[in-house]
Order: structure tokens, then sequence, then C-alpha cells
């Protein structure tokens, strides 16, 4: 009996508790608010809104406001400090690092206990319920987990209290037993410096017995290549015969995807997106042949969205957003949403920046569409990253290439008012005809896109797009100039501002 056969039973009474989202998942949210707003009332923000008066959805909506990082950011500083009961009960001790905000380099979010716990290593644990489920010929435990993650560091002078990223917090913190079953070993797993974790990733895991992987794709496919070069095979699937699953999450998986594919050509291969942020664990894929995501209802999240035709950056714009906003009842399929939850971590009705499209109702399926920020809207043409996703694809479907990195944005209007996109692009595989793929590209962005298709009619606004083909390793050298190589950092695909493109179009000069 394989080891796998045995610990599989662990995995039983979840699967069949995660039956229940079917039809129960709107009274979960309703548990979830009162336990929520139960268990934060005599904390400083519970009572700074009245938490002891909300009873329902519309007193929770009415009395606390939509919030940003700006808005939670004189809380969590506190709480950094080492201030308890602030958003949530007790002292809070983890920090994610997260991409900056307009007015900081960098976000903080608060991980606490029950976080940790009942969000986080919840989803990793449904990830591998539901992949059992899937695949029940598995040998998932007879082999190594190969873990790809950040670093952390010290939060201030806070005993015991770390920074950095969620990767990282989640190795730092996990069940001793999960590091008999997972590589590599957890100094290497902490490093700060990702050249040299990757070096050592590589050295300590290509003679393992490695079974599945989890990480974000860019960078496990960095680790993968040089695990390739040091054991001299020209497949994965000849250093690690026995892997069958990679647990992916952080960027869309779309452009990596042929990459996977030719690393490793094993027909079973399953690959399994998660939707794992450093503000919480949101959705993970619970069918091979669904890229929707299943909308994780039990882990103490309250979930509302927002209509993205009511969204708004501008803070003025937030009572309006609130008398659209609709809670997980009121979703309707094929619709675009920012999201925005209230979590365990002490996170009130905070717009998390993603933006979603349900697939379902029942059970709650969803696909991730984009960023609220992260979009071209400079001439109303309202691109966001699912167009960008679809339209590459193809194009690298009809003229057999393959995309690494790239990150696009508007090249303003003229003085006659001639106006355009700039894609700036990194192939893996170049195309064999790049003006060929520019083409595709334009095209099947107008067929998905009904504004983009508009602002491009007869070139009279928007002209062709344009296609700077970047240098090898561009990408990774400018994340590296900003200190953020490795972890779960990624460059913005689609930006209204040129700031960045311009930053690396200046290096790719160089």
């Amino acid at each position: 009996m394989s080891l796998t056969s045995i610990v599989s039973k662990v995995f039983l009474a979840r699967q069949k508790e995660l039956e229940k989202y079917q039809n129960e998942g709107e009274a979960m949210q309703m548990q979830a608010l009162t336990g929520l707003v139960q268990r934060a009332k005599d904390t400083q923000y519970g009572r700074d809104h009245l938490f002891t008066t909300v009873k329902t959805y519309d007193d929770f909506r009415q009395t606390v406001p939509l919030n940003t990082y700006e808005e939670l950011k004189q809380y969590i500083d506190q709480m950094r400090h080492g201030d308890r009961d602030v958003l949530w009960p007790g002292q809070v001790k983890w920090y994610a690092k997260s991409s900056g905000t307009t007015n900081d380099k960098s976000k903080f979010i608060p991980v606490s206990n029950e976080g940790l716990q009942h969000i986080h290593y919840a989803g990793g644990f449904d990830s591998v319920a539901l992949y059992l489920r899937n695949n029940p010929k598995s040998r998932l435990f007879d082999g190594r987990s190969l873990i790809l993650g950040g670093s952390h560091s010290p939060n201030y002078n806070v005993q015991g209290s770390l920074v950095g990223d969620l990767s990282a917090i989640l190795i730092e913190n996990i069940n001793p037993l999960a590091n008999l079953v997972r590589v590599p070993k957890k100094k290497t797993a902490l490093l700060n410096d990702f050249e040299l974790k990757r070096e050592r990733i590589a050295n300590e895991t290509w003679k393992k017995n490695v079974t599945n992987l989890s990480g974000v794709p860019s960078w496990m496919l960095s680790v993968l290549t040089r695990v390739l070069e040091i054991s001299g095979k020209k497949t994965l699937d000849e250093v690690w015969p026995n892997l069958e699953v990679f647990f992916h999450g952080g960027v869309a998986f779309t452009p990596y995807h042929q990459q996977y594919k030719e690393l490793i050509t094993k027909p079973d291969m399953h690959y399994m997106e998660t939707y794992n942020a450093s503000e919480g664990f949101f959705g993970i894929q619970s069918d091979f042949d669904d890229p929707s995501l299943l909308l994780m209802l039990d882990y103490g999240i309250l979930y509302e969205f927002i209509p993205m035709e009511y969204y708004t950056d501008d803070p003025a714009g937030r009572e309006e957003m609130n008398k659209h906003i609709v809670p997980l009842s009121g979703v309707e399929i094929g619709k675009n949403y920012a999201m925005v939850i209230s979590t365990s971590c002490g996170l009130w009705r905070y717009i998390i920046g993603d933006t979603v499209s349900f697939t379902s109702r029942n059970p709650y399926k969803f696909v991730i569409t984009g960023r609220t920020k992260h979009f071209i809207n400079a001439f109303g043409e309202e691109l966001i990253v699912d167009n960008a996703e679809r339209g590459l694809e193809m194009a690298c479907q009809k003229t057999n290439a393959e995309v690494l990195e790239y990150t696009a944005a508007p090249v303003f209007m003229d003085n006659r008012a001639k106006c355009r996109h700039q894609w700036l692009i990194e192939f893996a595989k170049e195309p064999d005809d790049l003006q060929q793929f520019a083409d595709i590209l334009d095209r099947r962005l107008q067929e998905i896109n009904s504004d983009y298709e508009a602002k491009r009619y007869k070139n009279i606004t928007l002209q062709h797009l344009e296609i700077v083909k970047a240098r090898p390793n561009l990408f990774n050298d400018w994340l590296k100039s900003k200190g953020k190589l490795g972890g779960q950092h990624k460059i913005p695909r689609l930006s209204n501002s040129r700031a960045i493109i311009d930053e690396m179009l200046r290096m790719n000069e160089e």
C-alpha cells in the first residue's frame, strides 16, 4: 500500500464538506459575517464602526465604509508597532509584504493566527483535497513537494514579529511534519537572494523524487530551467519521472503553459490554479477541464462585489459604489466585478484590487479577469488583462511563438490626434513573423473587446498596436534593479501610465 493511499484518508471528510458549496454558499456567507463581527466587536475598529449594532448584511454595508490600504494604514501601523486589539483581537505578529500604493513603496497586510490557519493553510489543504478527489490514482505523498517561497525579515523591534512574502510566512510557520515531505530545506527556501536561492534549490532537489510543484509560474520556470542545466537532462520527465501536478498562482498561467508543456512532456501532468493572495486564499481550480475557480466560502471571509461600471479609484465615488455593491447572492454570471473582502486578518470591506467574473452560481465559480488598476483605458478602450491574455494566446498559436513576459501601455495622442498601444514582449520563442503576430493580436483584441474595436475603427482614433521585442532577461533585470527579483513580485501587465514601460525601454536599449 502506498503512503498516498494512507494519507489520502485524512482528506475524505473535507471532500464531503466541500459538496455543501453546491447549495449552501449564501448561508456560509452569512455565518462568515456574523462570526467576523462578533469576534471583532471589541477591537478599536469594531468600536469605531459600531459592530455591536450590526445584525444583517445591510447593517454592515451602511455602518462600515469601503476601504483601500490608505484608509487602514493607520491601524496597521499601530499593529506593526505591537498594539493589540486594533483591527483584530489580540496581537498580530505577521505581515505579508505586497506591492505598494500611490503613497508607499510597500503594503503590509496583517496575517493573524486565525487567518494563517483558517484561510491560508486551509486553502492549501483544500487544494490537495480537490486534487486527490479528481485524481484517485495519485501518488502525491510518495515523493517530495517542491515549494518555492520568498523571504522575510524582522518587523521593527517587536519580538517574534515578521514581515515578508506571504509564502515565507507560510513556510516559517508550517507544521514541522510537512518538512519531511517538502524540499528545499527551510534555510534555502527563505533565502533573500533569488539567484543564490535558485542555484541551491536546483542542487538540493534534482536528485530527489519530486511529485508536485507549488509556486508562481514565472519564478518556478526559472528554477526548473536551472534544474535541467545541472542535471544535463532535456525534460523534467527524465529528472522527476513521478512528477504529476503543479499548483500554481500569482500570475496568469496562459503565457507560460506552452513552455511547461515542453519542459514536462508526460501526458498525465496536471496543472491546478489557486488564487492565494497576501490578503487571503480565495479560489481553487476544482476541475481539470474547467479553468474557473471554486470560490472558497467557509474560511471566515465575507465577499462583496462592485460592478465595474460603477468602480472608481476616486474616494469621492465610494458612496456611489456602496449603493451598487452586492453580496455573493447578488452576483450575475458574466459580469465584471471588483472584489471586496472582510477577513479574520482584520481587513474590513477591503477593495483588494482584483476583478472577477462568475461562470457559475451553484457552486459559485469565477475567473480572474484582471486588476482594477492594471488596465489600459487611456482612450475609452477599457482593455483588461483577460483580454490581453486571450489575444496573446491566439497570436502565439498562429505564429508558433511563446511569450515569456510582457507589459503594455498607451502611447498618447500626438498633434494629429493619433495614438496607439505599445507592447514590450520578451519571447521564449520568437514568432515566425513579428508583424503577423501583431496583426493577429490586434484583431483578436477587437473581437473580444467592443470598446477597443470601436476605438480602432478605420484607425481614426487608436492606431494599430506596436510591439517592441525585449532583450533576454530584461524583465528580470528590471525587477532586480528594484530589489524585487524573486518572491511574488511581478510587473503590471497593463498600465495607463508609461512610467514602467519607459524605464524598461531605456534598459532595453542599453
